[in-house]
C-alpha cells in the first residue's frame, strides 16, 4: 500500500453521484500555515468540486511548510526538488483513490503554495487542467534547469497584491511576462492589497474556476 507523503483534509460535495467523477482542487498553503486555513478560500466551490487540502510535511512554528529557504526567494534546492516529486506522486495517489476526473485537476496555492503550483504546472503540463496562483513566483532554477512540459493548454489564474511587502509587485509582472508566451489561457490580475487574498480576489478566482471546469 502506498503511503502518501502528506497529511490532507478532503471535502466532498454533499450530494455526490456514485456514478460520477468530479473535478478536484488541491490547495497548497503558505509558509507557516496549514491546510485548514486554505479551505475558506474554496468553500464556495465545495458542492461542485472535491477539495483536497495538502498540509506541508515540515513543521514551522505552530504551522507547516513544504520546503525550507536559505533566504527569501531562495529555496533549499534539494528539499524543493523532493517536494515537487512528492506532490506529483500525491496528486496521482489521490486521483486514483477517490472519484476524481483526471481531466479536471486544479491546484490552488498561496505564497509558497503558489510557487509550488506554478512549478507543478511546468513539470506536469497537461496532466493538470489549471492552476490558481496567489502571490507567488517561479524560481529561476525551475525555469533554467528543470525539464519543463508544455503549458499551452493549462489554464492559469495568477494574481498579485499591488502592495505586497513579501514579494514586490514587480515579481507578479515578471511572472505574468514569463507565462504569457507559453500559454494562451492566462488570466493575470492585480489587487490593491498586501501579501494576502481580498474578497474581490476570491470572487474572481471562484468565478474563473467554475467557468474553466464547466460546473454550475
Amino acid at each position: 500500500m502506498i503511503i502518501p507523503a502528506y497529511d490532507y483534509d478532503i471535502r466532498f460535495p454533499a450530494n455526490m453521484d456514485a456514478n460520477k467523477r468530479y473535478p478536484v482542487i488541491f490547495t497548497l498553503h503558505g509558509k507557516g500555515s496549514n491546510e485548514r486555513n486554505m479551505f475558506g478560500l474554496v468553500e464556495p466551490l465545495v458542492e461542485a468540486f472535491i477539495i483536497v487540502g495538502i498540509r506541508g510535511n515540515l513543521t514551522l512554528g505552530a504551522g507547516f511548510q513544504y520546503y525550507e529557504l536559505r533566504s527569501l526567494g531562495n529555496p533549499i534546492r534539494e528539499i524543493f526538488d523532493q517536494a515537487i516529486q512528492q506532490l506529483e506522486a500525491f496528486v496521482q495517489y489521490v486521483t486514483e483513490k477517490y472519484p476524481i476526473d483526471a481531466a479536471r485537476r486544479y491546484l490552488l496555492g498561496f505564497s509558497q503554495g503558489a510557487i509550488l503550483s506554478m512549478t507543478l504546472a511546468l513539470t506536469m503540463g497537461e496532466q493538470l487542467k489549471g492552476i490558481v496562483a496567489l502571490n507567488g513566483y517561479v524560481p529561476e532554477f525551475v525555469k533554467t534547469e528543470y525539464p519543463l512540459k508544455s503549458v499551452t493548454n493549462v489554464s492559469m489564474f495568477i494574481s498579485h497584491g499591488e502592495f505586497d511587502g513579501v514579494f514586490p509587485v514587480r515579481i507578479g509582472h515578471e511572472t505574468a511576462k514569463y507565462f504569457e508566451p507559453i500559454t494562451s489561457r492566462l488570466t493575470f490580475k492585480l489587487y490593491p492589497i498586501d501579501h494576502a487574498v481580498s474578497e474581490e480576489n476570491q470572487r474572481d478566482f471562484v468565478k474563473w474556476l467554475r467557468a474553466d471546469a464547466a460546473v454550475e
